[in-house]
């Protein structure tokens, strides 16, 4: 059939997604989600077929194309394409073979991470891939071969010369917890090379790239990405702005909306993204806690112990610490604040997050076990000798610099222009800050697409407090958001206190 090219403006973000009107899909037997091959000369692309029955978006004689469609052909509108019925592709009979429990061979593996990649799975068909090796728990070979998969698909960071090559990675779920900004510096002070992409912020009030970017640049092409860490030792970059792992982006992406997070998928996604950047030993964080990923100890030693035994498979020295992940880490809660936690903390101040700076110095010094620069519970020394002698934060400072640097002084950080400061209404003890809920409120002050907006954070578990004393303070740029985060804050239940006399009881 041949049908006229309209330009719908719009993009999908992966699949590739083609409309037609319901007149000409009953004429040629057409349904949602079937496919078909569209060609204009000599280019062509299969695509996932949607329906409309609305003749004033598309007229019969037309075929809507999304941006990625519209792209790859090059097309014009009111270009003439012809249009093909096409086969749904090999990787959905793989998906349903996993939704029978069955294990995937990597030929198999490959079919989906390739197909999921080039667009050609519809949301839905990536979705039960998903929710497939949630039920189906995957084996370890399948998450080699995931692994493996998911690195050909993207590019590859290559340091020649260079036969070891650090990186970390924490499961999340904690409220700030920068410890990847102090960690790096300390450990490219030492010598060694440590090349560190990060993931912006999607349920939390920042990521690492969000915060960073208060600073400088994060967003780079792998080739400048190679040079900075050539020159400095390390960097602190958005992985999203380079061609690594792109199948474990597309996945993530519907792992969100019901919270799937098989734990399969999470060790590949994780593994294959410290593959990516050529590293030789990684240490990884799981913190245990409430509204952590984690929430129990049982799951966080499945957890170490699958990621040890995998890193055995893939060539890489892995270790896992398992941390406290019970509340907060360091007192800013949003990219600006916790941007300014972190200078503090490297630059020694009297205002530093003593929290923060505990577990870097503590992460940093089982890297340099790992690696054998320093023996077996000693590597804490090293890192703290780092930290306050300053060596650390001049190579933070040198690679702000390297990245376009913004803002280098704590005090120069531009904080949400209105504030309110919620005080206890009683005396007590703090038996819990909920590492959602505070989330949730810095979210609503406006973090972290308003790098300015977030918490800070007066008090922290175990700590006395007094009729008054203050506990937050909420900032942002909107008079309205101050207000309902605020509202936020009380209605959640994010703090709770108790008195001593309750306490005894």
């Amino acid at each position: 059939m041949r049908l006229r090219v309209k330009d719908l403006a719009i993009s999908t973000g992966n699949p590739k997604i083609a409309l037609l009107n319901h007149t000409d899909a009953q004429k040629y037997d057409l349904h949602f989600a079937d496919r078909v091959r569209i060609k204009k000369g000599k280019r062509e692309v299969t695509a996932i077929i949607d329906i409309t029955d609305s003749n004033e978006l598309l007229l019969p004689g037309q075929i809507g194309l999304f941006k990625e469609v519209y792209s790859d052909i090059k097309a014009k509108d009111d270009d003439v394409v012809n249009v093909s019925i096409e086969q749904k592709p090999k990787s959905v009979e793989h998906i349903k073979k996993k939704l029978k429990g069955k294990e995937l061979k990597y030929n198999e593996m490959k079919d989906i991470v390739d197909d999921i990649v080039d667009g050609r799975l519809s949301e839905i068909e990536l979705t039960y891939f998903v929710a497939s090796t949630y039920v189906y728990e995957m084996s370890d070979e399948e998450i080699v071969h995931l692994i493996n998969c998911i690195l050909k698909t993207g590019d590859i960071l290559k340091l020649e010369g260079e036969k070891t090559i650090l990186d970390k990675h924490c499961i999340g779920g904690v409220a700030g917890n920068r410890t990847t900004m102090v960690v790096v510096p300390i450990v490219a002070a030492a010598g060694l090379i440590m090349p560190k992409t990060s993931s912006r912020s999607i349920t939390s009030a920042a990521g690492t790239a969000d915060t960073v970017e208060v600073l400088c640049d994060v967003s780079y092409p792998l080739e400048d990405m190679k040079k900075i860490v050539q020159s400095t030792g390390a960097c602190l970059m958005w992985g999203g702005a380079m061609n690594l792992a792109p199948a474990d982006d597309k996945i993530i992406k519907v792992e969100h909306p019901v919270s799937l997070d098989p734990i399969g998928q999470l060790l590949a996604s994780i593994l294959a993204k410290k593959k990516s950047v050529s590293a030789t030993h990684v240490l990884i964080d799981i913190p245990v806690g409430p509204g952590c990923k984690t929430d129990c100890m049982e799951r966080a030693k499945h957890l170490k112990n699958k990621f040890e035994e995998l890193g055995k498979k893939i060539n890489m020295k892995v270790h896992v610490e398992i941390t406290d992940g019970s509340q907060p880490i360091g007192k800013g809660i949003g990219p600006a604040l916790e941007a300014r936690d972190v200078l503090w903390t490297l630059q020694n101040s009297e205002n530093s997050a003593i929290d923060l700076k505990n577990k870097s110095i503590r992460l940093a010094g089982k890297i340099f076990e790992l690696v054998g620069e320093a023996k077996k519970g000693q590597g804490w020394r090293k890192a703290k000798k780092i930290l306050e002698n300053g060596d650390a934060y001049k190579k933070f400072i040198e690679i702000i610099k390297e990245q376009k640097p913004k803002v280098t002084t704590p005090e120069k950080i531009r904080l949400g222009k209105y504030t309110e400061t919620i005080c206890s209404k009683k005396e007590g003890i703090v038996l819990h800050v909920d590492n959602k809920g505070i989330n949730k409120v810095a979210r609503i002050a406006g973090a972290p697409q308003d790098h300015k907006a977030g918490v800070y954070l007066h008090v922290h578990k175990y700590d006395k407090v007094n009729k008054g004393q203050e506990l937050i303070t909420i900032y942002a740029d909107s008079k309205e958001r101050l207000k309902y985060a605020e509202e936020c804050f009380f209605c959640e239940e994010i703090m709770l206190i108790e008195k001593r006399s309750q306490q005894k009881k």
